[in-house]
């Protein structure tokens, strides 16, 4: 049975962002209910939430279909989420006053309060707010965000709504993640970049920061799945992805190997090593020494095997990290190892490199379907990826061979 989550949406320029918050929340198997404030429609119309929602956005406390539409709202939820929350809406709800049917569902709710911020940095810290947080807080709501980056008007503070992915997420972690379009499904995820030894102080890597292959990861089990996130870095993860840290490329080549034929989907979207010192020195190598020789030799190429492997019904995802001739590169590599679909960008342009939070990427399908996609963040090519999957998988239960 579906969770029931009311989803309250205030008015601020954040938001649009409910809007995805909305479209993961249905995605993740909730049932979710709009309810928004009459600021709120100044920002976003009802439609599009009653458009992605389970059912139609409310906005009033008076006309609605049911008598008292606050405690019908606030009785059956399992969850109320607002997003954005503003100072106005942190402020009523601490004090108790109930003039519209978001906060008088808030009022009369006994399901866990997920609260998520968002006002310009000097409003965030003023006194009074500051006061209102803390009470909530005390009483057992919960907070998540905001975060730090670029605001309206040009400023940059803390203030800033949490990614849509990181308010689901805290959502799921509190009523649990009921069921997706993925759920019954395997996928298997790798990130970061490997490190291979030249010494037991030195290796060979590269700058990944595995955000892109955890936002993956994250996107896949909020949708149901079961997922296995393979990694080398040591970044949080929400709960429910089985995490296998690894360090090397055999280490990698070595877990995703095993892990393959029970995998309905994999997705390597880590920077693993071309190349790896042929023998790594057992003691720190020394200046006194001179400079040392080092000879390389290949890594496992673990596209390639997983290429080789392929059954008829699983797909196979890879990335490519270009410097030049984008396109190219990256269909080729679509082509020698086999894959449903790739994920390539330039790391030279900005924005989308490593390390940041965003992305500029192309994605090339074994259809021969191109879609350049504009500068986003990094959770949200997750969820386009991770689109593609579920259409990809779908498309195999049909008989048909959809990327």
């Amino acid at each position: 049975m579906s969770r029931r989550v009311v989803l309250g949406v205030c008015g601020g320029i954040a938001a649009y962002k409910a809007v995805e918050v909305c479209r993961l929340l249905v995605e993740s198997g909730m049932h979710v209910a709009p309810v928004l404030t009459e600021g709120a429609t100044h920002f976003v119309g009802p439609l599009t939430f009653s458009a992605l929602a389970s059912e139609p956005a409310r906005t009033t406390l008076l006309g609605a279909p049911e008598p008292v539409p606050h405690t019908t709202l606030g009785q059956s939820a399992d969850l109320v989420i607002v997003a954005p929350a503003t100072a106005k809406l942190l402020g009523k709800y601490a004090a108790g006053i109930s003039d519209d049917l978001l906060t008088a569902t808030l009022l009369a709710t006994r399901a866990p309060v997920l609260l998520a911020p968002a006002m310009h940095t000097e409003m965030w810290e003023h006194p009074a707010v500051r006061a209102n947080v803390e009470t909530l807080l005390a009483r057992g709501v919960h907070l998540v965000g905001p975060d730090a980056g670029p605001l309206a008007g040009g400023d940059v503070g803390v203030g800033r709504l949490a990614d849509p992915a990181r308010i689901v997420d805290a959502a799921l972690g509190l009523v649990g993640g009921g069921s997706g379009p993925l759920t019954g499904r395997r996928v298997l995820v790798t990130s970061g970049g490997t490190r291979e030894a030249i010494d037991p102080v030195r290796y060979i890597g590269n700058r990944s920061s595995g955000k892109m292959g955890d936002a993956v990861a994250a996107a896949a089990a909020r949708r149901g799945a079961e997922v296995v996130l393979v990694t080398t870095t040591s970044r949080p993860t929400r709960e429910g992805i089985e995490v296998v840290r690894v360090e090397s490329a055999q280490e990698m080549a070595d877990v995703v190997l095993d892990r393959f034929d029970r995998s309905d989907a994999v997705v390597m979207a880590a920077a693993v090593a071309d190349f790896r010192p042929k023998t790594a020195a057992p003691t720190k190598i020394k200046k006194g020494g001179g400079v040392p020789e080092i000879l390389l030799e290949p890594t496992p190429d673990i596209l390639a095997m997983l290429g080789e492997r392929k059954a008829a019904g699983q797909m196979l995802v890879g990335f490519a990290a270009e410097t030049g001739n984008l396109r190219a590169n990256a269909a080729a590599k679509l082509t020698a190892k086999r894959l449903d679909l790739i994920v390539a960008n330039d790391v030279t342009e900005p924005g989308s490199g490593f390390e940041v939070d965003t992305n500029r990427a192309t994605l090339l399908d074994s259809a021969g379907g191109v879609d350049e996609l504009p500068l986003m963040s990094k959770a949200a090519l997750a969820e386009v990826v991770v689109d593609r999957i579920e259409g990809g998988l779908a498309a195999r239960d049909g008989g048909g061979a959809g990327p």
